[in-house]
């Protein structure tokens, strides 16, 4: 841990999240304001996640054939930033669906590689990742918070604006990380398609799709099904707000966490904690005190999941295939499920309503849970 680059790696994480801050609640605002429709808005905010299931794939294999993950997650932040300019030239539909697909191509190699390259610089001390990602969701609150204040006086064109800043944060912070040593040990020739085989790592990856595909409705309708029950968009705000100020804290405490229970055992308590909060926000949501409670969970659903999920992945995917198990999960979970839920929560909200979406939800990660009890709990280590 000698010469660790803590503020490199967070900095990076708080930028690349606070680019998620500005989109995922604000750009669809743009986009009616454009004067698009319902549907083609939602081609055009599915495109990120459509990238995702490829685009991770091929810069982490890539990255494994040169052992060079940095140079990529440099060149990928900087074309992002150039193809962003393109958002300020053109308002048509065609010319927006170029622009995003383009910039959801090269934004996804960022992520993967930098979660193993901050894995890498960590080695044996994976139990401290929580408190460099962390700054990721800081940088989420400060912008989703901020940004949504500023945008009920400014124009939202400004979003444009923000979302340059940003990027260019990006490239700056990107251009200061160091690339890590990949370590040579006994499972670094161990082919890709063998790690795969491995049940444990199929439960896992199956799972970490169950859970993506779990948090669908709340992604895409969440807001609304707040407003719905009476609740102002301000408080809506505040309550997306709290659930990761308190993924903050547990990724302050997953250290401490993982030195006393298996990182297996806090997967799974997760995918049981995602179960309960969508039932919750299903059927309770005019009861404020078990909304808060819903919110709070948030800590486990996303936090917790997240830190222990990236432990695992950092296990099974060891040396020269480590970017591409990155990827891969990537890939799988955030891609094929992310898109999987989007889908059937837009399908099932207009057919059965937000309470048995939200259900649909809980039973997505019940048998996420279902799987990785029964399969992804066997190995200690790959």
């Amino acid at each position: 841990m000698q010469a660790f680059p803590y503020w490199r790696l967070s900095g990076f994480y708080f930028f690349y999240f606070a680019f998620v801050g500005a989109m995922a609640p604000y750009w669809g605002l743009y986009l009616r304001s454009l004067e698009f429709s319902a549907l083609q808005i939602g081609v055009l905010m599915s495109l990120l996640n459509v990238m995702r299931m490829f685009a991770p794939n091929v810069w982490g294999h890539i990255a494994d054939q040169t052992g060079r993950r940095v140079p990529i997650v440099r060149l990928a932040a900087l074309v992002c930033l150039v193809i962003w300019i393109g958002a300020f030239l053109g308002t048509s539909f065609w010319w927006m669906f170029a622009v995003m697909s383009l910039i959801s191509f090269f934004w996804s190699a960022s992520l993967p590689l930098v979660e193993a390259t901050t894995l890498s610089h960590l080695g044996k001390h994976t139990e401290r990742y929580g408190r460099i990602r962390l700054w990721g969701s800081i940088g989420f609150i400060l912008v989703v918070v901020g940004l949504g204040a500023l945008l009920d006086h400014q124009p939202i064109g400004l979003l444009l604006w923000v979302i340059l800043g940003l990027l260019a944060g990006i490239v700056l912070c990107a251009g200061f990380i160091p690339e890590a040593k990949v370590d040579h040990h006994e499972h670094e020739h161990v082919p890709l398609g063998r790690v795969l085989r491995r049940p444990e790592v199929l439960a896992l990856l199956g799972a970490g799709m169950l859970m993506a595909a779990a948090h669908g409705p709340y992604y895409t309708f969440f807001t609304i099904h707040l407003v719905d029950a009476g609740y102002s968009k301000t408080l809506a705000g505040w309550l997306w707000a709290l659930g990761v100020v308190c993924e903050i804290g547990v990724f302050l405490l997953m250290p401490r966490l993982l030195r006393h229970l298996r990182v297996e055992t806090v997967y799974l308590v997760t995918l049981l904690a995602a179960v309960l909060r969508f039932l919750l926000i299903a059927w309770e949501v005019e009861h404020v005190p078990a909304l808060l409670f819903a919110q709070v969970l948030h800590a486990l659903t996303f936090g917790a999941y997240h830190a222990s999920a990236m432990a695992l992945v950092h296990r099974h995917f060891r040396g020269r295939i480590q970017a591409r198990g990155q990827a891969l999960y990537n890939s799988l979970a955030f891609g094929v499920g992310g898109t999987v839920g989007s889908l059937y929560a837009g399908a099932a909200w207009d057919a059965i309503g937000a309470g048995w979406s939200f259900t649909l939800a809980a039973g997505c990660a019940a048998l996420a849970a279902v799987v990785f009890a029964w399969r992804g709990r066997g190995a200690a280590s790959a």
